[in-house]
């Protein structure tokens, strides 16, 4: 029983969790493969383009429920900025604002990814299931989950030579929340893997921390399920 076993060492804990996005991030789907090897066509990746920004829009939502867990200011301020980090200061700043860039460089106009009427069943299942995961958990838990962050900037790297050398076609600015998400996923994931170490006492609750932390990979792994699976049966039903 892991409540009889001694808790890791900081170090194994890290190792620990680093293993699992190792191992399950979603920069190993098929689809992501495709993507950074430059085999996706115009409307595969439009299609990802726009239900990854449900996924977007859901991001302060989530990060709200989390703030709402925390009793201290200082955990409050730092949790507020990543609200901040997406929503922006004010109108026409933030992470989404510059997803519905990358929207526009490829030919989606923002109020068709507004509207959500396109994002897949699969994809609306796997984001909600993420954000009622972070309300309904405490906050080890939810803090925990974010910590894919860790794989953030080596995949955002790796995409923007993928756009770059593949894509030739999405104009170069529209790029421009994965140049910034290398440093902010640099900033959050460490902050969160502070957290979660000194609030971890005993092997339970390190271990919950890495089942949330597969959890959140399996939701992006699955939202990306759902977005390969619609091109297949978009297909289907025009045959």
């Amino acid at each position: 029983m892991s409540s009889l076993q001694l808790p890791w060492t900081v170090g194994e804990f890290e190792r620990q969790l680093r293993a699992v996005v190792e191992h399950h991030y979603h920069d190993r789907h098929p689809f992501n493969v495709r993507m950074h090897e430059g085999r996706l066509d115009r409307e595969e990746l439009r299609r990802w383009i726009l239900n990854r920004f449900h996924y977007q829009r859901n991001i302060p939502v989530k990060d709200a429920h989390i703030l709402a867990k925390f009793d201290e200011p200082h955990l409050r301020r730092m949790w507020l900025r990543r609200i901040q980090d997406h929503d922006g200061p004010a109108d026409g700043t933030g992470g989404m604002e510059r997803w519905l860039r990358l929207g526009e460089a490829a030919g989606i106009t923002r109020e068709r990814m507004w509207s959500g009427a396109e994002v897949l069943p699969g994809v609306r299942l796997a984001v909600a299931g993420y954000v009622n995961f972070c309300r309904l958990n405490p906050a080890l838990d939810a803090v925990a989950a974010s910590l894919t962050e860790l794989s953030a900037p080596g995949i955002m790297r790796t995409r923007i030579d993928a756009f770059q050398d593949h894509y030739d076609w999405i104009e170069p600015a529209g790029l421009e929340y994965f140049r910034t998400r290398i440093e902010q996923g640099s900033r959050d994931s460490a902050e969160a893997l502070l957290l979660v170490s000194g609030w971890t006492r005993t092997r339970a609750e390190q271990e919950r921390c890495v089942a949330a932390l597969t959890f959140k990979c399996d939701v992006l792994w699955s939202l990306l399920d759902a977005v390969e699976l619609g091109g297949r049966e978009g297909a289907r039903g025009v045959a």
